[in-house]
């Protein structure tokens, strides 16, 4: 396993310095994150490391001179939207922008896309079933046919008001995984697997690797701590805002020697790549780079890369 970090962490930095400052701290990868250039719509959305609808072959050329230059690779290109949103348009414009991260992903020579499936959060899952199908059959056979594998992250996306009572994100769990990969059986689609999503949920996050080791993509290292107390409070049918806080590797209830030895003993061998939405290091682009160092010391000392 090589590590690296999401880009959305550093998004005032232009490209070149996001892999200078890989560079500087000893990763190997990072994952660009590649939304439509424009407002963001939540925290770590919005950010622009690789403009897709702008990647022509001098483009091309200059991200891979300077991932030469600073000796890092592109872990993934990563877009989170929601494309089964209620709202047509928006929904469409995510379709389009994830064809386009799949398109620049093959062109540039990454061949993995990460992204969300999307959900209508008013809705059940069964009503809203054939609509996933109709979307996602055919992306997954684009990215099939670009020799692109999409990773699906297990984000719920459930942890406020605005997103309540479903979330914005299907595929949170084995069994809608594997209801999506019985219905779209094609490899080229997987996980971008975060085990803090599974702490958040009350799931083993540990033993489920075994089963879907053939769909693990790409892997998200970001840790989550559980107020114990709040919960007691609120309940797990409150907003789970009010009780959970994600944090940096190694400073919530992740067991990380537990799930990396279990994840190298499926065969992953793929990228872990940090994501940092911890609030105690957000203060400033210094704190923020600081997050990146803290968490590479913590799992260095399980991954090598």
């Amino acid at each position: 396993m090589k590590l690296g970090f999401v880009s959305a962490i550093l998004p005032e930095l232009a490209l070149e310095d996001v892999l200078k400052t890989a560079s500087e701290l000893g990763y190997s990868c990072v994952e660009l994150m590649c939304w439509p250039v424009g407002k963001a719509e939540r925290r770590y959305a919005g950010v622009t490391h690789v403009d897709v609808a702008r990647l022509d072959s001098a483009e091309i050329a200059r991200i891979h001179e300077l991932l030469d230059r600073y000796g890092i690779f592109i872990s993934g290109l990563g877009y989170y939207p929601n494309p089964l949103t209620p709202d047509e348009t928006e929904a469409s414009a995510a379709v389009d922008q994830i064809r386009r991260v799949i398109d620049a992903a093959n062109a540039l020579g990454v061949n993995v896309a990460n992204t969300f499936v999307g959900r209508d959060p008013g809705r059940t899952i069964d009503d809203q079933w054939s609509r996933f199908l109709d979307t996602w059959r055919p992306v997954v056979a684009h990215a099939e046919q670009a020799g692109v594998r999409i990773g699906i992250e297990n984000c719920p996306m459930s942890f406020g008001p605005d997103e309540w009572p479903g979330g914005k994100n299907l595929a949170v769990s084995p069994a809608i995984w594997r209801r999506m990969y019985s219905d779209i059986p094609s490899l080229s689609w997987g996980l971008n697997f975060d085990p803090s999503h599974f702490v958040l949920q009350m799931m083993d996050y540990v033993n489920v690797l075994h089963e879907f080791k053939d769909r693990l993509v790409h892997v998200h290292a970001k840790d989550v701590r559980i107020d114990r107390a709040r919960l007691n409070e609120h309940g797990v049918f409150s907003y789970p805002k009010l009780w959970h806080s994600p944090k940096l590797p190694g400073m919530g209830d992740v067991d990380w020697g537990q799930f990396l030895g279990t994840l190298a003993d499926t065969g992953y061998d793929g990228p872990l790549v940090v994501e940092v939405e911890d609030r105690a290091f957000e203060g400033s682009l210094a704190k923020r780079i600081e997050s990146l160092a803290v968490s590479r010391r913590f799992l260095s000392q399980y991954v090598g890369g």
